[in-house]
């Protein structure tokens, strides 16, 4: 299975470059995922396609806003920090740009308050620094929400209105660089309609990495090695999704993100609760034990998450779902619309 079978053209301006002002009317495509049927709807009609009984597991994580901006002691020259993760000791992982000049010892003003310091430099490029604050260490992560920018993907050119714009509604965790797009098209209101339709939610949680842009690089899908990410699942979680499961009851995914912790804390078949760095890698061939129905985002050519869910439909579905999303104008990537992948009888207006 090679890399450029998961390729496909996409014009510029189906790029979307900024959320909708109301969030729940994105368009949404209905899949069949052993048919080639199809339907087109808006978002917020998806109430009317779930069941009562259904599951639908809700990915609670929370952006950081990562992308910081200061200058070298003693320098004006701009210098951007982009938080990764944090490491023991206090210190941080961090991509620096320009990176040449950040070397061991190097200091970094951001404000009157926050300073950073390179301590490491990893094979890869990346910085270890060291914060210091002028308060309480505790406060770091307010500081870092109050200078920092939202690490928006690089195929977005725009500056957001408000940092709320890159967050879901139900975001709680905060640890992610990148948000779990999928949820975005939710609005409390819609999520009330769902609940009050008999659909249980269930927050799991997955800090979303930068990996999630990294393009694949090697010619063989099974060549790839995905970039870790901490998921967790609470045991109410855990209970919740195997009674679903017991009970015959679907159990449906917001996003990959979601999927891809589901897919990860299996054990004899059933759900388990705890916490774990997943480096799970879905792409066709993957047998699926808890997932049954998906929804999702428009995604890169040739991406992970495109092999996803060809993996979860099939590969000629999905493509042909995304030519038939081009011509009738659907919006791609992180603040694009969606489509909900579910196995059905014949939609009521399929489209081949």
């Amino acid at each position: 299975m090679k890399t450029a079978d998961f390729d496909y053209d996409l014009d510029d301006h189906f790029i979307a470059q900024y959320p909708r002002e109301k969030r729940d009317e994105a368009k949404l495509m209905l899949v069949d995922r052993e048919s080639f049927d199809l339907d087109h709807v808006h978002f917020y009609d998806l109430v009317d396609h779930l069941r009562p009984g259904d599951l639908m597991v809700i990915n609670d994580t929370r952006v950081r806003p990562a992308r910081l901006y200061g200058h070298r002691e003693g320098k004006e020259e701009k210098i951007e920090v982009l938080l990764l993760k944090p490491l023991k000791g206090g210190l941080w992982e961090c991509l620096v740009k320009p990176g040449k000049k950040m070397k061991l010892g190097t200091k970094i003003i951001f404000n009157g308050q926050l300073e950073g310091e390179v301590c490491h430099i990893t094979e890869d490029g990346s910085r270890h620094i060291a914060f210091h604050l002028e308060g309480p260490e505790e406060d770091l992560e307010k500081v870092f929400e109050d200078i920092g920018q939202m690490p928006l993907p690089p195929y977005i050119k725009e500056s957001l209105k408000e940092k709320e714009d890159y967050q879901t509604v139900y975001s709680h965790y905060i640890g992610s660089a990148a948000a779990p797009t999928a949820g975005l098209h939710f609005t409390k209101e819609l999520l009330e309609k769902i609940k009050g339709k008999g659909v249980e939610i269930v927050p799991i949680t997955l800090h979303v990495g930068l990996g999630t842009f990294r393009p694949v690089m090697v010619e063989d899908v099974k060549n790839h090695h995905m970039h870790s990410e901490l998921c967790m699942v609470s045991e109410e979680a855990a209970d919740k999704v195997n009674r679903a499961k017991e009970e015959g009851r679907r159990v449906i995914a917001v996003g990959t993100t979601s999927m891809r912790t589901l897919e990860s804390m299996v054990e004899d078949g059933r759900l388990i609760s705890g916490h774990k760095w997943t480096d799970i890698f879905i792409y066709p061939g993957f047998d699926f034990q808890i997932v049954d129905a998906l929804i999702t985002n428009f995604h890169l050519p040739q991406s992970t998450l495109l092999m996803l869910v060809s993996a979860f439909a099939s590969k000629d579905i999905i493509f042909h779902a995304y030519e038939e999303a081009k011509k009738h104008d659907y919006r791609f990537f992180s603040f694009g619309d969606a489509m909900f992948i579910r196995k059905e009888s014949a939609c009521s207006s399929s489209k081949k």
